[in-house]
């Protein structure tokens, strides 16, 4: 059994702890409601973008002229995934949950026969990802506070995207990243983020069957809104990261406080009962004593 100044200097060690988890909890919490609505205003228009350029490019006849950000390739060999994650951990299973995502996803491609590079926005997700495929990384980002992230940051990283997408080093990219349902759900999430997916056909009805012109035409607009949806969907990504990373956190350093009291409990149980056979211990031989006088 442990001596009684070692049970002392655990339990003192454990509240420390509690306190710092409880700390972070709070923070967690303040920021979670500013990344939150932050996710929630920004997904309408990330949506509706996604859609209008889904249906213009359903309407466009992809030839050669076409955009190459519409059309693709011609191939479906050499599959990029953009896996956003945090730089941060002490998030319970945020970031091992979009990397089992990617990596799930990756050895269905593989198994396939097909090609499939990282291009990595977080630290942690490398970290997880680079154990198995340590040779397919070909550029990490390492963005820092998600909070902190704007609009010009992922114009950035979509304009790297496109040119290395123009320059031929790969075929179809896959974004990964959580979508934030609420503090104790946060969805892991693949989009196709180049070439632009065009839905499958449907039947029109309503307002679907007007006709509407457009000017100038489709093709000229779709080359204007293809890169800008690629960094919207980006921004709408780390945003959603954002909101999920402090709910995640949020939830992990409650459960830790939680496990800390109960450890503190268990200890202090044991402690006193330690104590407790310590005292009887020496009045049995200051009995003993006595009566051996």
């Amino acid at each position: 059994m442990a001596s009684l100044k070692a049970l002392k200097v655990r339990i003192n060690s454990v509240k420390s702890t509690q306190k710092i988890t409880k700390a972070m909890k709070m923070v967690a919490a303040a920021k979670l409601r500013r990344a939150q609505e932050a996710a929630e205003a920004g997904r309408p228009y990330a949506e509706r973008l996604e859609a209008v350029v889904s249906s213009l490019a359903s309407r466009v006849a992809i030839g050669e002229g076409s955009p190459k950000l519409l059309a693709g390739t011609g191939r479906d060999q050499v599959h990029l995934f953009v896996v956003a994650t945090s730089d941060k951990g002490l998030a319970g299973a945020f970031n091992s949950n979009i990397a089992r995502l990617a990596r799930r996803r990756a050895l269905e491609l593989q198994a396939q026969g097909k090609t499939v590079k990282f291009y990595t926005i977080g630290r942690k997700g490398r970290a997880v990802l680079a154990r198995q495929f340590r040779d397919g990384f070909i550029h990490a980002i390492e963005p820092g506070d998600l909070g902190k992230l704007g609009f010009a940051d992922a114009r950035g990283y979509a304009d790297d995207l496109i040119a290395r997408y123009e320059a031929g080093e790969f075929d179809v990219a896959h974004l990964f990243y959580a979508t934030f349902k609420s503090v104790l759900t946060q969805e892991p999430t693949e989009q196709q983020l180049i070439p632009v997916a065009i839905p499958a056909a449907t039947e029109a009805t309503g307002a679907a069957d007007a006709v509407v012109e457009y000017e100038p035409d489709e093709e000229h607009i779709l080359a204007d809104l293809l890169p800008s949806n690629v960094a919207v969907q980006l921004f709408r990504a780390m945003r959603e990261n954002a909101a999920s990373e402090q709910g995640s956190k949020m939830t992990a350093m409650d459960n830790a406080t939680r496990n800390a009291g109960d450890l503190i409990k268990r200890l202090s149980i044991q402690y006193n009962r330690a104590r407790q056979a310590a005292i009887t211990t020496e009045l049995v031989e200051i009995i003993s004593g006595a009566e051996a006088l």
